[in-house]
């Protein structure tokens, strides 16, 4: 999804100038196209991801839509007063961008599990979530954010995340987009946890919500309506995730209710270490 990313945001600067890259002193190997193709508009913050964001807000508040890099919690937790008081606050067009969601650095421990920031990201007025499924639900993300430019999250995978879609798809706030046909007994999956629908499908139908937010819970109740039965899939705690934002959304149809249900994580994965496919299985997230 990274490379997705790079390659999608390279594209729509060649035809918006005033789309900007601030990175968190990481992703090498990943970034240097845009850094090198326009080096007036990328800029290092170094390891200070508050300073990043109160400069992106700056950049924001003179014209530029800025995408801000990061690993993981970094662009999230680590600043989120700056997220919450100098972006969303002032509705500027700043993206936070996050690789490695859910359990990607599964490795490096807690502080790099990547479990708790829908909880956190969606409280945020003005706030969009992107959360694409696959490397081409990611550039179809990338061009809505650009013509619609707003505070949002842009949540991806690590690397090598396979393509579930021939093309890229047709996206927007709230709308469930078809990856799988299948039975009225539909999986609904937001982010990288869209393969591990997909491989506990069945018969069912598989859905990706790939943008999300408070301003979007509007919509749901006509494509739960639609279903016999709903299950979410996410790889983050079930506390305050996807899943409990889509039972909020239903708050006032307890008929429709009743047709949810949700897998996600288990929050004893907090304080273990593995690869991302170890730990999302111990954490009760797997295709069986």
């Amino acid at each position: 999804m990274r490379n997705a990313f790079i390659e999608e945001l390279v594209a729509l600067a060649e035809v918006h100038p005033h789309i900007a890259l601030v990175v968190g002193d990481l992703g090498y190997s990943v970034i240097e196209p845009f850094a090198d193709r326009f080096p007036d508009r990328f800029w290092n913050a170094g390891v200070a991801e508050q300073n990043m964001t109160g400069f992106a807000a700056g950049l924001a508040s003179e014209g530029y839509h800025v995408f801000t890099y990061s690993i993981a919690n970094f662009p999230t937790f680590r600043c989120a007063e700056q997220v919450r008081n100098d972006v969303a606050y002032h509705q500027l067009p700043v993206t936070v961008v996050a690789v490695g969601g859910g359990l990607a650095y599964g490795a490096l421990g807690y502080s790099h599990h990547a479990v708790q920031d829908y909880a956190l990201m969606r409280t945020m007025p003005n706030m969009l979530i992107g959360a694409p499924g696959d490397p081409l639900e990611t550039r179809a993300v990338m061009r809505y954010l650009v013509e619609h430019p707003q505070p949002s999250y842009l949540r991806l995978g690590k690397a090598g995340e396979p393509k579930f879609h021939t093309e890229v798809p047709a996206v927007a706030p709230g709308r469930w987009v078809p990856v799988k046909a299948g039975s009225d007994a539909a999986l609904l999956a937001t982010g990288a946890a869209l393969g591990t629908a997909l491989a506990a499908a069945g018969d069912a139908a598989v859905y990706s919500l790939p943008l999300w937010g408070m301003d979007t819970k509007a919509a749901q109740a006509e494509q739960v309506g639609a279903c016999a039965r709903v299950t979410t899939f996410e790889d983050h705690l079930r506390d305050a995730g996807f899943g409990s934002w889509l039972m909020e959304s239903l708050a006032g149809r307890p008929e429709l209710l009743a047709r949810i249900d949700h897998r996600a994580l288990d929050g004893r994965v907090c304080g273990v270490v593995g690869s991302q496919s170890t730990l999302n299985a111990y954490g009760g997230l797997s295709g069986a």
